[in-house]
């Protein structure tokens, strides 16, 4: 690793801050060369280009739809930002596998919509109904005469894969219908999950794992009796949906249970949220709004119609463009890397850094700035990073701190390393002697100003020293002189905690040259305290920096010492 050298007013190397405008809108471009743009669009559509064939053609989901989205949108800027006509249409994906046939009926796409979009759209419509948007597989099923003829998986809307043969291998989809009917249905293939709480479980891999099991040739019967199937239309069904679901259900299809009329936004709002924090026995991504009156099929085209429209759940993954790594170094030593990112929304919050939280984990991932990562919030309330989506071309030399540098008894004196660690034992002395208003700011200043320079420094900083720092007046420097005054007076217990002692060690056993006179044995026979515990509580007592600061305690009259 290369030598870490500490800079900033943090005293925390921020290894890099790339000169990008952008943001989390998407119509800002990067203030990249545009030769660099070029490389970067070109290695986005190649990675755009990889996940739809191994979607389509090895019925691998290599990312999440979410992040999926939002990748086509930023190569879509990224074209336009170079005068370029956007190429990829996220719904029209056709496959390169053969063996295709024609859909009978086309599938439609559906246009995403907002919650204004949602209220322009029920404004302008009667006789409304609402659908779970099921994340699984599209299928278009044909049946002459009630037999199963035809399955044939969405492609492009216009053409898809021929799967009669895996479809009829599937328990969920009837090969006869109960009436010699012939037909067309539209639906969805999904995997059967048990309670599935969409809200609380965004990742379920479920669509991935229906379009697996579709990519084989014959899938185990396991695998089988996993794959559901749920009709959300028939094309050229009875025209009213009462009698259309009336006979879909005579048929056998459960659509009738998961199709609800609705008269206004709160309605859908409210079915939405059902589903959404509700159980459910498939995976969902939204819903979606459909009107029960719809043109005859021969207007039916791959594009999204006017009669329904998605309304998709708040985004539970965030794509987020990193623009500088920090490593944090804290107060026991461990070194935490810390991404600065192009900030985005999740879940009406703003986010612009997340912590990876070892340093193991950033050396796993390399993540640079200019790369990108997918975001979630962990128990809906903390940002973690949960993979890298793709890097960059142009990788940045970042300076690391080496973890052997920094450890439980480094850096009680101010050195060119030692800033960031000195600072995390300031502020955790602080916390532990009840200093009320001295926080990481005022001792960043105090370290600045050279008026503390170790941790102890500043039991005998004057009022007119601690006025050297920036922003301490006198009045500041009086209040500060005074906690200064009074933190002497703590006890010896939260005097050990807050010199760093390891957990374990106990005040109640004796004053100071007691405890340092024990010996890994003697710490051992203390409950919870076994070997390595013990062998650090020694090397505590017995370093120098803490015996020097353990001498200094005593001349000043603090209690134990």
């Amino acid at each position: 690793m290369r030598k870490w050298c500490a800079a900033g007013w943090k005293w925390l190397l921020v290894a890099w801050l790339m000169s990008v405008t952008l943001s989390a809108h998407a119509n800002v471009c990067p203030d990249w060369p545009r030769e660099r743009l070029a490389q970067e669009r070109q290695t986005l559509a190649e990675h755009i280009a990889r996940w739809d064939s191994a979607y389509h053609d090895q019925g691998e989901s290599l990312i999440d739809d979410e992040l999926y989205d939002q990748a086509v949108a930023r190569l879509a800027n990224w074209q336009a930002c170079l005068g370029e006509v956007p190429q990829h249409r996220p719904l029209t994906r056709v496959t390169r596998s053969a063996g295709t046939l024609d859909h009978p009926v086309a599938q439609t796409g559906l246009n995403k919509a907002d919650d204004d979009g949602v209220r322009r759209f029920m404004s302008r419509r009667d006789d409304l109904w609402i659908q779970p948007k099921i994340d699984g597989v599209a299928i278009t099923l044909r049946y002459e005469e009630g037999v199963l003829v035809e399955a044939i998986s969405r492609g492009d809307g216009e053409r898809g894969q021929n799967w009669t043969a895996r479809v009829q291998q599937l328990p969920a989809v009837p090969n006869t219908l109960p009436t010699p009917l012939s037909a067309v249905f539209q639906g969805e293939l999904y995997w059967i999950l048990n309670g599935h709480i969409q809200s609380q479980n965004p990742a379920s891999g479920a669509r991935g794992a229906v379009a697996g099991a579709m990519a084989q040739a014959s899938p185990a019967r396991q695998t089988r009796e996993r794959i559901g199937l749920f009709i959300w239309d028939w094309p050229e069904g009875p025209t009213e949906m009462h009698a259309r679901l009336g006979q879909l259900t005579a048929l056998g299809f459960d659509t009738a249970a998961y199709t609800h009329p609705i008269n206004a936004q709160h309605d859908a709002a409210n079915w939405r949220d059902t589903w959404f924090n509700g159980p459910l026995p498939f995976a969902t991504d939204g819903v979606v709004l459909k009107q029960s009156e719809r043109p005859g099929v021969q207007r039916w085209t791959s594009t999204p119609p006017e009669w329904a429209v998605a309304w998709k759940y708040p985004a539970q993954q965030a794509l987020a463009q990193v623009r500088g790594v920090e490593f944090r170094v804290g107060r026991t030593g461990r070194v935490t890397p810390l991404l600065w990112l192009y900030p985005v929304t999740l879940e009406g919050r703003r986010i612009s850094r997340v912590s990876l939280g070892a340093l193991e984990r950033w050396e796993t991932w390399d993540v640079r700035p200019g790369d990108h990562v997918a975001i979630t919030l962990a128990g809906l309330t903390i940002p973690q990073v949960t993979e890298v989506v793709w890097q960059t071309q142009e990788r940045v030399a970042l300076g690391v701190p080496s973890p052997e540098r920094y450890h439980l008894l480094s850096c009680f004196t101010l050195t060119t390393e030692c800033d960031a660690q000195l600072l995390a034992r300031l502020s955790f002395l602080s916390d532990q002697l009840n200093m009320q208003g001295v926080g990481e700011g005022t001792w960043q200043a105090l370290m600045e100003a050279g008026v503390v320079t170790e941790l102890l420094g500043w039991l005998a900083a004057t009022p007119e020293q601690l006025q050297r720092a920036h922003g301490v007046g006198s009045v500041r420097s009086a209040a500060l002189f005074a906690q200064f005054q009074a933190a002497q007076a703590a006890s010896y217990s939260q005097w050990l905690m807050a010199l760093g002692m390891p957990p374990g060690g106990n005040a109640q056993l004796g004053d100071w040259d007691t405890l340092a006179s024990y010996t890994p044995t003697d710490w051992q026979a203390e409950p919870g305290v076994g070997p390595v515990r013990a062998d650090a509580l020694v090397a505590f007592f017995s370093h120098p920096d803490v015996q020097r600061m353990a001498a200094q305690l005593k001349l000043t009259g603090v209690e134990g010492f």
